[in-house]
């Protein structure tokens, strides 16, 4: 196996997956259904919109309706085939079509009708994608002298993800498994190939693939050969030529075969640890029925002081400690008899006869017909806590009224802890066992709702994935983990605490739970958000004192900043860069402060003097802005100097070309001439749409970034729905 499966032998990754689907009704029940069981899901009702997505994603299995507004049938195939790693499941409505035989070349996996029931279709879907996401870590080797032959069955396995290596005889299939752990070996005995039958017991006798399936292929399919071949270790036959599905449907069983086998191994591993663990940590007995020991570990042995021979064949009542009321055994023989756990306390008495005492759960142990087999009892050494108990009684005189004190001393200091934090504690699962008031009070959750669940109940969807991921590794290596959280009330509200979770040890440093305590700090946050709102807004007035000289309305640089931000998110950035760039956009033009007004406000071409003059804005603008150490300011004293440069380099105040340019200014400079284009000014007129376009088209790769160009014109509509949204209200064309 080339790749791991996690510790526990589970589930593999989680896959992700492309919805391609018109129907509203129907994609939306299909995606809350795969996303409630954990798959990542994305969305595009037409082609063009699932290429896009494609582009600059990628996806494990696409769910496609073969009846799309802009395509249908094979096309839609055809298309998505580019994209060659995702794989295609068909949900149609179409009863007829039958993919996967016809289809199969395009990467088709199966198909359902959109008529079946949902879960079925949810049960398929699920079982198609755990089926690839287990097969990415199984390799196949195939040994075929003909590379026509190897290659067919390579082009028959690989689109469901095997990892298929090919050997054209038998030192080349030496090499491969010396390097990789193969699953599973296919072998070519037909009359033209040049493997030999030797080859098979060659395999069954290298230590890399004695255990490992073996499939035949031949032409020679009778009883002598299979009988023959099935001596020297072969598992399957299949006659040339063999049936593609047959081949496959065994290859997948084989190959399950093997990861249940795995699993089943890693439980038998599992199981014995943990017994193991259990011997090590507690002290563990076993009796028949009638209570006559039949097994006691090594620790029962030590605090009881009776050796193993001395303990086998006796009654338990060997330790019993003469202290102990009968009718405690009583009971517990009654709970026990009835198939039932018995827990308690017990006061046990060693060889020497001094007392211990333990914690202790009896269970039963039941056959498969119900009846009671034997009877397995764990137990705690609790003695210290007794002996402690009994020191402060008898040596320091306690009595029960300063016991009664210092609980009510605590009482009062878990009082004042519950009234200044919020405070819960999980399991080591991360399941909630316990909540204090001040929780319910801020999530607006009751106790009914929160105890058993994890923390995902008040989890914002804003949040990353990376914080809880880094969260579990710290807590995992027993720190403690600080960070603030945006969680979401019951009302669907936000709120942001700053939480401490910790880990609980016993003192062994072995984790019992994990306590989380939190401070709401929502009116920081909010307070926080107004002052960057406002911070925004400055800017706004800023970029519209310099549009306003020139007698460009405060709309042209919040149309602006919506262009840039969209350009941004287009060419791949992540949203907090792009925020970026849209925020510092509004002061591309900041140096037209310095400019005369007899200049900016010229109704004519301006004379090359006045030009002159009017391109020393962009350096104005960086002078101004260029020693902040803020990085918004740093990003607009960027933009303000480079957004007048031209890709091929005719351009000022540097004359920088092609990717010398730095792209926020690449972006804004894209945004900036689209609005300036499409509105009027003091020396022109608005252009109409179809010249806008067809100059941005004419000045690709001269003027603009032809990689920017091309996401602003494949994305037109959006583009204008945004000038539609920030109209001028007052036009100041004269």
């Amino acid at each position: 196996m080339t790749i791991a499966l996690n510790s526990t032998l589970g589930e593999p990754k989680i896959g992700s997956i492309l919805l391609i689907d018109p129907s509203k009704m129907f994609s939306k029940m299909l995606q809350r259904s795969l996303e409630a069981l954990g798959y990542p899901v994305h969305h595009a009702s037409t082609l063009h919109a699932a290429i896009e997505l494609l582009t600059f994603s990628s996806f494990d299995l696409i769910v496609v309706d073969l009846t799309l507004p802009d395509g249908e049938g094979e096309m839609i195939l055809q298309n998505l085939h580019i994209f060659e790693k995702h794989k295609i499941f068909i949900y149609t409505s179409d009863v007829k079509t039958n993919p996967y035989e016809e289809w199969s070349q395009y990467g088709v996996l199966g198909s359902l009708c959109k008529t079946s029931p949902l879960p079925v279709v949810i049960k398929e879907i699920h079982k198609t994608m755990k089926a690839l996401l287990y097969n990415t870590i199984y390799s196949i080797l195939v040994v075929d002298a003909s590379p026509i032959s190897a290659q067919y069955i390579q082009t028959i396995l690989r689109p469901h993800h095997y990892d298929v290596e090919i050997a054209q005889d038998s030192a080349q299939a030496q090499k491969l498994l010396d390097l990789t752990a193969f699953d599973l070996i296919i072998l070519d005995f037909s009359a033209s190939s040049a493997i030999k039958e030797s080859l098979l017991v060659q395999l069954r006798n290298m230590k890399q693939s004695m255990h490992i399936p073996i499939f035949i292929l031949t032409e020679h399919y009778d009883a002598n050969t299979v009988r023959k071949l099935i001596k020297q270790g072969a598992n399957e036959f299949f006659h040339k030529p063999f049936i593609e599905e047959e081949l496959l449907l065994k290859v997948n069983f084989w190959i399950d075969f093997e990861r249940k086998t795995q699993e089943n191994s890693y439980q038998k591993i599992l199981l014995q640890e943990y017994k193991n663990a259990v011997d090590r940590s507690t002290i563990v007995s076993k009796t028949n029925k009638e209570g006559i020991i039949t097994y006691a570990n090594d620790k029962f042995c030590k605090i009881s002081g009776y050796r193993y021979e001395e303990l086998i064949g006796q009654p338990h009542s060997i330790v019993r400690h003469p202290s102990v009321p009968k009718e405690t055994f009583k009971q517990m023989w009654e709970t026990i008899l009835k198939g039932e756990k018995w827990e308690g306390v017990v006061k046990n008495r060693r060889k020497d006869g001094s007392a211990y005492w333990v914690n202790a759960v009896i269970n039963p142990i039941i056959d498969h017909k119900g009846n009671i087999v034997e009877f397995i009892s764990i137990r705690t050494d609790i003695s210290s806590v007794h002996e402690i108990h009994d020191s402060l009684q008898t040596q320091l005189k306690i009595s029960e009224k300063n016991f009664e004190d210092a609980y009510h001393m605590f009482k009062q200091y878990e009082h004042a802890i519950n009234e200044s934090t919020i405070l819960t504690r999980t399991d080591l699962e991360g399941n909630i066992t316990f909540a204090n008031e001040n929780f319910y009070k801020t999530t607006g959750f009751c106790e009914e709702e929160v105890i058993g669940k994890n923390h995902s109940i008040i989890r914002h969807k804003d949040t990353p994935n990376e914080v809880f991921t880094d969260l579990w590794r710290t807590l995992k290596k027993g720190k403690v983990w600080r960070g603030v959280f945006k969680n979401q009330r019951k009302d669907g509200n936000a709120s942001w605490f700053y939480s401490t979770i910790l880990p609980i040890f016993n003192k062994y440093r072995i984790p019992l739970e994990y306590m989380a305590i939190r401070r709401d700090i929502t009116e920081i946050i909010n307070l926080h958000e107004e002052l960057e709102a406002t911070q925004q807004e400055v800017i706004y007035r800023m970029g519209e004192i310099a549009e306003s000289r020139s007698k460009e309305t405060g709309n042209h640089v919040r149309r602006v900043a919506a262009y840039s931000r969209l350009l941004a998110l287009k060419y791949g950035l992540d949203k907090k860069e792009s925020d970026l760039i849209g925020s510092a956009s509004p002061m591309h033009d900041i140096g037209k402060v310095g400019i005369p007004d007899s200049i900016l406000q010229k109704p004519g071409s301006l004379n090359e003097e006045e030009w002159e003059i009017m391109r020393t804005h962009a350096m104005l603008g960086y002078t101004i802005l260029q020693n902040s150490t803020r990085p918004l300011l740093q990003a607009a004293a960027i933009i303000a100097k480079e957004h007048h440069e031209k890709y091929d380099g005719t351009g000022y105040p540097l004359n920088l070309q092609g990717r010398d340019i730095h792209l926020y200014a690449r972006i804004v400079a894209v945004a900036d001439v689209f609005d300036a284009l499409s509105h009027d000014r003091c020396y022109k007129k608005a252009w109409e749409d179809v010249a806008v376009f067809e100059f941005f088209e004419h000045e690709r790769g001269k003027h603009f970034d032809p990689q920017i160009v091309d996401l602003f014109l494949n994305a037109k509509e959006d583009f204008l729905a945004i000038r539609d949204s920030l109209k001028d209200a007052i036009n100041y064309a004269i």
